[in-house]
């Protein structure tokens, strides 16, 4: 990072057993390297100490919002509920810029929450929302699942964007390759979508024969 000519940086990690990441233990290395840099944290479900700690480096918090108790459990092996989504996303926006992802299909390519999930958000608040789409990774227990089917994602991005008409609505980088990945990008710009991150040949040449203006930049779509 020291060397490095990135005026941003997204900051992850995997997560330990109770659902956060262990960012906080390295907060002062974070601080020294910072230097006018952005920085956009994926924080998972931390405590209010920890999230006033984070505050003070975060330009930009990335926060996977989940509608549904079950899918917490089974995918990500954590005893916490819907609840505890809300309470964290609502300590987090008292301290700094939060961006909500929804995963489309987190629950093994099925869509089980989403709507719900975007429902909850609505009556928190939020300032702009961000939707990836599963992925099926090798090596891990849903590497052999489908990615969700692309009309129930067709569907459900129209909706969104219905009811949320006044936000950015931003289509995230994690979402499947190929032919699945030019179609779904095809429609987030017939949808209206705001922002499609790295987007494939044939999404910028349908915008461009409607007639859409083009803002290219290049900072995570969160920042």
């Amino acid at each position: 990072m020291q060397e490095s000519n990135a005026t941003s940086f997204l900051i992850s990690g995997g997560c330990k057993a109770d659902g956060t990441v262990p960012i906080g233990q390295h907060i002062s290395e974070l601080r020294a390297l910072k230097r006018g840099r952005l920085y956009n944290l994926h924080v998972g479900l931390i405590d209010k100490a920890e999230i006033v700690e984070i505050a003070e480096i975060a330009d930009c918090i990335s926060f996977d919002f989940v509608g549904d108790d079950e899918t917490i459990r089974e995918v990500f092996g954590i005893e916490r509920t819907v609840s505890d989504y809300i309470h964290c996303y609502k300590e987090l926006r008292q301290k700094v810029k939060v961006m909500p992802h929804i995963c489309i299909g987190l629950h093994a390519g099925e869509i089980r929450g989403e709507y719900q999930a975007v429902e909850l958000l609505q009556e928190l608040g939020m300032d702009a929302l961000t939707f990836i789409i599963f992925t099926p990774t090798r090596g891990t227990r849903y590497a052999d699942c489908l990615p969700p089917k692309m009309e129930e994602v067709v569907k459900l991005l129209t909706w969104a964007r219905q009811v949320c008409p006044s936000i950015p609505i931003h289509l995230g980088c994690m979402r499947p390759g190929g032919h699945y990945r030019s179609e779904i990008d095809q429609w987030a710009v017939k949808i209206g979508m705001d922002t499609i991150v790295n987007p494939t040949p044939k999404a910028v040449a349908l915008a461009k024969k409607l007639g859409m203006s083009i803002l290219w930049t290049e900072e995570c779509c969160v920042l």
